[in-house]
């Protein structure tokens, strides 16, 4: 998928400045070409929980960030996210005390 579109997609506008952030997280991310598709999927699929798959801020990785709205919904979306990285054999690092996960690569 060409840069612009995945900044698209993430809800981004695309600049120098968040290309170059692209760049960096894609360089970041192993396996990137093994996990593309199925990020921007989950994103999509996400969306109607409130979360969403976003560039982190803090860290050049892509972010997981699971705002659904009450307990019951935050349990059952952070499955999904657990489920969806087992399904597609891809490495998370969960951030201490958020529903916030880092997305560090396919594993091999």
């Amino acid at each position: 998928m060409h840069r612009q579109a995945i900044l698209n997609q993430l809800g981004y506008s695309v600049s120098e400045n968040t290309i170059a952030q692209l760049e960096r997280v894609i360089a970041n991310t192993s396996g990137f070409e093994h996990v593309e598709k199925h990020l921007m999927a989950l994103h999509d699929a996400l969306k109607p929980f409130h979360s969403f798959v976003a560039l982190s801020s803090n860290k050049d990785y892509f972010k997981i960030k699971n705002e659904a709205g009450d307990a019951t919904r935050v349990d059952e979306v952070n499955e999904m996210i657990v489920k969806w990285a087992e399904k597609y054999k891809i490495t998370l690092e969960k951030v201490p005390n958020k529903n916030t996960y880092y997305v560090i690569g396919y594993k091999l």
